[in-house]
């Protein structure tokens, strides 16, 4: 871990013979190679921030920032998105097996960020005139595209990946670790969302929720593994890859 291969190689020597040496190294490598993979950005993380449970603790409430002054009317468009939560994740179920986790993650994180831009639009446009309605459909749509891809991809899909990409010794752990990392990220949305809004005004919150998406779909394209149809054995030798190739330029490990 700091960067002092060549001390590691003396001191691992004086413990194990050349053969042992060599495997204990490359188990080295590929567990330090893990551990900076789990501290880039988590797919849990990416999940709140993004805007999730933001969508659906505040639905009603974002219905009525869009000028829908009605309550009944509120908590009916709020149902609905539950609704499309609901048959979205149902659909998220069989589409992960069929299309893939990270093909599934990176096309809902597109849609994500259109349709939070969409929502971003809709309240700027509603600020400059106030009274004009058509705005406020414009949100009750943008809100509506972010269920309909949201539920199927970046709902069950940091799950699944979470239950897949750990070594079996460490999987109860990080698994764990992983889900206090999501719970603490809601925490994080579902408090600060009002007040943002209220700072810097919905549309922007917005925007800087579509942010966070771009830079999500960026992590996924960099570091995320596409799982689908791979024993954990094989998902494992993907990270010892990994290792290896960041690994590529270290010395020998023994001199002849």
């Amino acid at each position: 871990m700091k960067k002092d291969k060549s001390e590691a190689i003396l001191v691992l020597s004086k413990i194990y013979d050349p053969y042992r040496l060599e495997q204990k190294i490359e188990q080295l490598a590929a567990a330090l190679e893990e551990e900076k993979q789990k501290s880039k950005k988590s797919l849990q993380a990416f999940q709140q921030f993004t805007g999730s449970n933001t969508v659906m603790y505040y639905s009603p409430t974002i219905v009525q920032m869009a000028g829908f002054n009605s309550k009944q009317l509120a908590l009916l468009l709020s149902l609905i998105v539950a609704a499309m939560n609901a048959v979205g994740t149902v659909l998220g179920i069989y589409l992960i097996d069929h299309v893939g986790r990270r093909k599934l993650a990176l096309s809902s994180l597109c849609g994500v960020t259109v349709s939070l831009i969409v929502l971003a639009v809709a309240f700027l446009l509603q600020s400059t005139d106030p009274v004009n309605g058509f705005y406020g459909w414009i949100a009750v749509v943008g809100l509506a595209l972010y269920i309909a891809f949201f539920s199927p991809g970046m709902g069950p899909v940091p799950w699944t990946v979470n239950s897949e990409i750990y070594p079996e010794a460490y999987r109860g752990l990080c698994g764990g670790m992983s889900a206090t990392v999501n719970l603490i990220s809601n925490l994080i949305v579902a408090q600060s969302f009002l007040s943002l809004a209220e700072a810097v005004g919905t549309g922007q919150t917005f925007l800087i929720l579509a942010g966070v998406a771009i830079v999500a779909f960026i992590s996924v394209v960099l570091f995320v593994p596409e799982t689908k149809g791979l024993s954990f054995e094989e998902v494992e030798k993907i990270w010892k890859m990994r290792a290896r190739s960041h690994d590529s330029d270290r010395e020998p490990l023994l001199q002849t």
